[in-house]
């Protein structure tokens, strides 16, 4: 179809039409399961960026405030009980389609549209939260797995129903180090291999896009509480699904072939951490530093989101 790509990671749909989510919601109250994240110096970044037209880089100091983050993103248990007491729809359910990795989508639904750039990435009709394969995967929607297909606003509006909100991209990245400090993954700075023999993310091993052994465990999303945590206990910083973010995505430059570059990106949100479909061979997202960008109202089946509080 005539959508683009901006990258690998992230299919946009081809007219942001950035439909405005309702989330005046009354507060819920879903059971929290957050730890305590120190205040205090934050980094930003990195010196040695392995992306640096993401923008990766410099490594920056800057602060954050004490503030409270889920263990792990927010699961398909998790976000029914937010639809069961709202009646909310997501913007993918309204819209009527979304983005779903070809390797998913059932043998049964018959043709589908490719994004022009990132052909594995295909339109299916059907496909929501519910079903993020398309229709007949409701049971892809594991209880205690991360939701997918839900956008920025989705996010937004279940974030208003349980009193928290989405993080920035200081405390994203003050959490996911654990600690650590200048390291390139929450776990220090070893890279994962195929071969293992330890997977300390869900992250794709093979050839991509073609070809996943599955060797971590899983071909899709993992349970939000899987994996080893990180020095704060928060699982799969990087890895697994995509976390949106509170801010904008924006291209800190001063070279001008970046700054025209950005205009692409007006109105695009930021995400973080990476997904189950990325190799190094590739889309080597699932370090601290990396970023990328979509559009609000854009979902896939490997973007989801997690939850900080600024009281326990």
């Amino acid at each position: 179809m005539g959508s683009e790509a901006k990258s690998c990671c992230t299919p946009n749909r081809p007219d942001a039409s950035a439909l405005e989510a309702p989330a005046n919601f009354e507060h819920g109250t879903p059971a929290r399961d957050a730890v305590e994240i120190p205040g205090g110096q934050s980094l930003v970044g990195t010196n040695t960026p392995y992306l640096p037209e993401d923008c990766e880089g410099p490594l920056r100091k800057t602060k954050v405030k004490r503030f409270w983050m889920e263990r792990g993103a927010v699961t398909n248990a998790q976000f029914a009980a937010f639809v069961q007491a709202t009646g909310y729809e997501t913007e993918a359910e309204r819209i009527g389609w979304t983005f779903v990795f070809g390797a998913q989508v059932p043998d049964s639904y018959g043709a589908t549209e490719g994004v022009l750039e990132a052909q594995w990435w295909r339109r299916v009709d059907g496909a929501s939260w519910r079903a993020p394969n398309g229709p007949g995967t409701e049971d892809a929607a594991l209880p205690d797995h991360p939701v997918v297909q839900v956008s920025w606003s989705d996010a937004k509006a279940y974030a208003s129903w349980a009193g928290g909100r989405l993080p920035t991209e200081a405390e994203w990245e003050h959490a996911a180090r654990g600690g650590l400090g200048d390291v390139t993954f929450p776990w220090g700075d070893e890279a994962p291999t195929d071969a293992g023999p330890d997977y300390p993310c869900n992250i794709w091993q093979g050839r991509f896009p073609t070809a996943n052994t599955r060797a971590d465990g899983y071909e899709t999303t993992a349970p939000a509480i899987s994996f080893e945590p990180n020095g704060y206990g928060l699982y799969n910083m990087v890895g697994n699904v995509w976390e949106w973010t509170s801010e904008a995505f924006r291209l800190r430059s001063m070279k001008r072939e970046i700054r025209e570059r950005e205009k692409a990106f007006k109105g695009y949100k930021l995400l973080k951490g990476g997904s189950f479909l990325c190799h190094a061979s590739y889309c080597f997202r699932y370090r601290i530093a990396a970023r990328s960008g979509n559009t609000p109202d854009s979902t896939t089946t490997h973007q989801g989101f997690r939850l900080v509080y600024d009281q326990p």
